[in-house]
């Protein structure tokens, strides 16, 4: 993501991904698991918008981001926005850097995993968000998928391979499943909903029958 000068974009406003809401997945993933007590991680967070509604209900959350545009923006939201959980806003490069406060209980990323093209770059990510968490912790992403009609705009598009090799390494996959960036648009790009966990037990070799 090196050719992406993100705070130009911020600066613009040229930032569709940056919606004003919180993203309807981690909203029904928290709602759902019964999370409590909970330290998140948010790789990708702009300007704050998920990571300050996890922190309105209690969580203590660490955004991070590689735009400091992005970082300026949510922390000035923070300090309009105080909530009974708290919400702190580093500037990190999270495939090269480790960022305080963890290990963390779950990690989500919206359309950041996806935005590596490199294969080993994504297996990279894998690993930090590995090493971020707790044992049995949770990652939440949302990734361009590869269905829906061609389109030259918009998220980067990821085969269920693409994720499944870079991640299953170091995660279990608890659910991949189809889902979209705006359930609200029937025209709205497609994408996976990827759930995994730390695994307790490493990945064991496919089966080779000679």
């Amino acid at each position: 993501m090196a050719d992406h000068d993100w705070n130009e974009r911020y600066r613009l406003g040229d930032t569709p991904w940056d919606t004003g809401s919180p993203e309807e997945a981690l909203v029904a993933f928290v709602e759902q698991a019964g999370l409590a007590d909970a330290r998140v991680l948010e790789v990708g967070c702009g300007t704050g918008t998920n990571a300050l509604w996890l922190a309105s209900r209690g969580f203590d959350v660490v955004g991070i981001d590689v735009s400091d545009r992005a970082i300026d923006l949510a922390r000035a939201k923070a300090a309009q926005a105080p909530g009974p959980g708290t919400g702190r806003f580093e500037i990190v490069d999270f495939l090269a850097t480790q960022p305080d406060g963890g290990p963390f209980d779950l990690v989500f990323d919206r359309g950041v995993f996806h935005g590596f093209d490199a294969a080993d770059a994504r297996a990279r990510f894998a690993s930090q968000v590995a090493a971020s968490l707790v044992p049995g912790g949770r990652w939440l992403s949302l990734i361009g998928s590869t269905e829906g009609a061609p389109r030259e705009e918009g998220p980067p598009r990821r085969s269920a391979r693409d994720i499944v090799n870079a991640i299953e390494p170091v995660l279990e996959i608890v659910d991949l499943r189809t889902a979209a960036f705006d359930t609200t648009r029937s025209d709205a790009p497609r994408a996976w909903r990827c759930l995994s966990r730390l695994r307790l037990v490493p990945a064991q070799p496919s089966t080779v029958r000679t």
